[in-house]
């Protein structure tokens, strides 16, 4: 069968891909695997989004857990990072989201940290499939399932403690009706911003939808009508945040990492001045890093990627161009809440508009197509897809950059051409996408 596990954990549609079954069995065979690394019975805490199929998943995971003779914190509606914070902060042997990110309501998915808040390698989690497909009973049990009050006041002392104030900025905040919705707003207010929350009655069937990280471009708007100085979007767990100007021009991941890149070099903070990027960084991105004398180190398409070549090089700053931004130094995973706050004090602290800090990078026009395919692991063996990328790459040469790669969450294909004008990356990116299509169906 198919890998369950893909770049971000178990993801699927709740009934079809992603069943009670498979939550509870998950969790029993979470436990047996820790319990060969270590603990024979490990704590475990556990959050979720906010999607309907939250509390359903949690009760399931959680008795799979107990039943294998882990216990089990349950904090209620938690964003990812908040997750990381608290498992490291309890002591505990893993931790668990239930959350699908930026996916529709109808998703959800099951991510797994260890007790150091990383995510779980690659091993372990073939380990943890292995068993759910052998579906064996568990050794032991029952363990304890208990409730944790207070932790998200315990994340938002973490966010706000020794952070740089941000008073007088006015700040629109899209929390996607997602995870972000009770946290976001209050740890920018508390560092002196008036803020301006919106998308944060979430109802179950609301995350993501038509907001948030996936449509920066309705914060951006507010932020306009409003007369604000930023704006900030998050996904529905909260792992990433896009930003939008005084003038409603939208940030992205690069001009963040770039700006921040920047000012850590300045500070001489900025461990062997290099920084983490993906594939899918814009050339600009790598021309401004060069300029500024920063290295970059290229990894797959995915944050945990990006944190394994962070670990792997000592680098404290990595990111991804769709928002995912780890500061070493603070956090364990990408924490979208914790880039708004670094982002837009670095703002404050130079006395310039985010715009300013934007524009240290000039855009390569960047044309994307996802495209649906019947079988994307098909596309390693396409040769008339390789051909034609070749072909096109020696058509652009230095002037622009050609990536095609399977999702890891979902059944597409994603052409991703740069060139230095619009019609040229669209013209390549359109012709590979056909192609693309006819090829893998």
């Amino acid at each position: 069968m198919a890998r369950l596990f893909g770049t971000d954990g178990v993801r699927g549609v709740v009934g079809k891909d992603l069943t009670a079954d498979l939550a509870y069995d998950v969790g029993r065979a979470a436990v047996a695997v820790l319990g060969r690394h270590g603990e024979r019975q490990p704590l475990f805490v556990v959050g979720r989004d906010t999607r309907a199929s939250g509390p359903m998943l949690e009760r399931e995971l959680a008795d799979g857990i107990s039943a294998a003779g882990g216990h089990v914190l349950l904090t209620g509606v938690q964003t990812t990072p908040a997750v990381a914070f608290l498992t490291v902060a309890k002591g505990a042997q893993a931790g668990v989201v239930l959350s699908a990110s930026h996916n529709p309501p109808e998703y959800n998915g099951v991510k797994i940290f260890g007790g150091d808040g990383y995510k779980l390698s690659d091993d372990l989690e073939d380990e943890i499939e292995q068993l759910v497909a052998e579906k064996t009973e568990p050794a032991v049990g029952p363990g304890r399932i208990q409730l944790l009050s207070d932790g998200t006041e315990r994340y938002l002392a973490h966010l706000t403690t020794g952070s740089a104030r941000i008073d007088g900025m006015t700040v629109v905040v899209d929390c996607a009706n997602g995870a972000a919705s009770g946290v976001a707003p209050e740890a920018l207010r508390r560092l002196g911003a008036e803020v301006h929350s919106i998308n944060d009655e979430p109802d179950g069937e609301n995350i993501n939808a038509g907001c948030g990280a996936l449509h920066p471009e309705v914060v951006a708007a507010e932020v306009v009508r409003l007369g604000a100085d930023a704006g900030v979007a998050h996904d529905g767990d909260a792992d990433r945040a896009l930003f939008a100007d005084s003038k409603g021009i939208v940030i992205d991941g690069d001009q963040v990492l770039a700006a921040c890149a920047i000012a850590l070099k300045e500070n001489g903070r900025l461990a062997g001045d290099s920084v983490v990027s993906t594939v899918m960084a814009n050339l600009g991105f790598r021309r401004v890093m060069k300029e500024a004398g920063i290295g970059v180190v290229e990894a797959k398409v995915g944050d945990r990627y990006v944190l394994e070549e962070m670990r792997r090089t000592g680098a404290v700053l990595g990111g991804e161009q769709s928002g995912h931004i780890i500061f070493a130094e603070r956090a364990t995973t990408g924490d979208g809440i914790l880039t708004a706050i670094e982002f837009l004090s670095l703002a404050a602290a130079k006395g310039v508009a985010v715009a300013d800090l934007a524009n240290v990078m000039r855009h390569f026009p960047q044309v994307l197509v996802n495209v649906e395919v019947a079988d994307r692991e098909a596309l390693g063996g396409a040769k008339e897809v390789w051909d034609a990328v070749a072909a096109a790459e020696a058509e652009l040469g230095e002037r622009g950059r050609v990536l095609v790669r399977a999702s890891g969450t979902e059944p597409l294909v994603r052409v991703m051409v740069e060139a230095e004008s619009e019609k040229e990356a669209s013209g390549h990116a359109e012709t590979l996408a056909d192609l693309v299509k006819r090829a893998l169906g």
